[in-house]
């Protein structure tokens, strides 16, 4: 079984699509794991939400669909919890997508799924997680606020983590590929690329983005 990785798509359905197009996925037998961040700033937040479920009802046991920061912001939003903070990070291009006859819509099938989202997946020898862990505290016992938000605590850790910890979250020009970290988050929605790591064997894949957007 091999493992494939996709990081933050932010709304650029477009790349995905042509990612998924380019991955070498055997769909009854490797895994696909995506690390959260389908909505917010890009132009098609709802249309990659509805990729990724249809994808997951196709191939129930070979798709991960994780939890991002801003699925958890746009949850928040939802329940009128800091509606400017969800705004202020590009909030605005998911609502929109939703907006259907003068008011928000959002479907219930969409919800459930953004809510059921988990913070992580792991096997023997990768933690998949959005943004990273906590370091020198036990993989079980991270804290939400660090599986979604951690940055430089993180991936400036001098020490080394018992698995390969594979995250999105903090865009790099480049796929960060450390020993015992995988960082995939090559700024897609910035005009970057979209990446897709293929493990073990490290293998990346990439799609131009062909603008920059909010």
């Amino acid at each position: 079984m091999r493992i494939f990785a996709i990081g933050d798509i932010h709304g650029c359905a477009e790349a995905l699509e042509r990612l998924l197009g380019r991955l070498p996925v055997d769909w009854g037998v490797d895994l696909v794991i995506f690390l959260g961040d389908y909505i917010d700033r890009g132009p098609e937040p709802r249309r990659v939400v509805e990729k990724v479920m249809e994808l997951r009802k196709l191939y129930p046991e070979r798709v991960i669909a994780l939890r991002g920061n801003h699925e958890w912001m746009f949850l928040r939003y939802l329940r009128g919890i800091e509606p400017e903070v969800f705004l202020f990070n590009g909030g605005e291009a998911t609502l929109r997508a939703y907006y259907q006859e003068g008011k928000l819509d959002i479907p219930e099938e969409h919800r459930t799924f953004l809510e059921d989202l988990p913070l992580y997946y792991e096997t023997e020898d990768y933690f998949f997680v959005h943004a990273g862990v906590r370091p020198e505290r036990p993989l079980h016992s991270q804290e939400e606020e660090d599986l979604l938000w951690i940055r430089e605590g993180f991936y400036y850790y001098p020490g080394t983590f018992p698995k390969k910890i594979v995250f999105g979250h903090t865009p790099f020009p480049e796929p960060l590929l450390l020993p015992d970290r995988l960082g995939i988050d090559t700024g897609c929605v910035y005009g970057g690329k979209l990446t897709a790591i293929e493990l073990p064997a490290e293998k990346i894949y990439q799609v131009e983005c062909p603008r920059r957007w909010p």
